[in-house]
């Protein structure tokens, strides 16, 4: 098993090589705008998954996977060249769920957020209930402390 730190430093480096050499590796006019989110390696080097997100429709995304499919073996090749070890670690290339999950927090905030204005609105017209003023004050002519303190 390798060191966790190796491995971390080799899946920047796979990233850093596939989002840099794209374009030059696939050349087809179909593949979308394609950004590398995350790569992890497991800890014995012989995996990369390959965490990427595509800009546009859900046609758009399924006809990009399908060319980043296609091309998974080149996309090894342009790896092994760039990171000189003794074994390339197969590439598995997972649509990134980020932008989803991310539009679904959105949503939320958005909708705490109306909440939170039609509370702020329904207490704008409050009024306390009881009395103004709810504490106890003396009377006139007497003391604060009631004679507590006369001995």
């Amino acid at each position: 098993m390798a060191d966790p730190a190796r491995a971390r430093k080799i899946a920047d480096r796979i990233k850093e090589v596939i989002a840099a050499n794209l374009e030059q590796v696939i050349k087809d006019p179909d593949l979308g705008f394609v950004t590398i989110t995350d790569v992890r390696v497991t800890g014995d080097l012989q995996h990369a998954s390959v965490f990427y997100t595509v800009f546009g429709d859900d046609d758009q995304r399924q006809r990009s996977s399908e060319i980043l499919q296609a091309h998974r073996g080149k996309l090894r090749s342009l790896v092994g060249r760039h990171l000189g070890i003794r074994l390339t670690p197969t590439l598995e290339l997972i649509p990134d769920a980020l932008p989803e999950t991310a539009s679904h927090l959105d949503d939320l905030l958005r909708s705490a957020r109306e909440h939170d204005e039609q509370v702020a609105r329904a207490a704008a017209g409050a009024a306390p209930a009881g009395e103004a003023d709810p504490y106890k004050k003396p009377a006139d002519g007497e003391d604060e402390h009631d004679g507590a303190d006369a001995r």
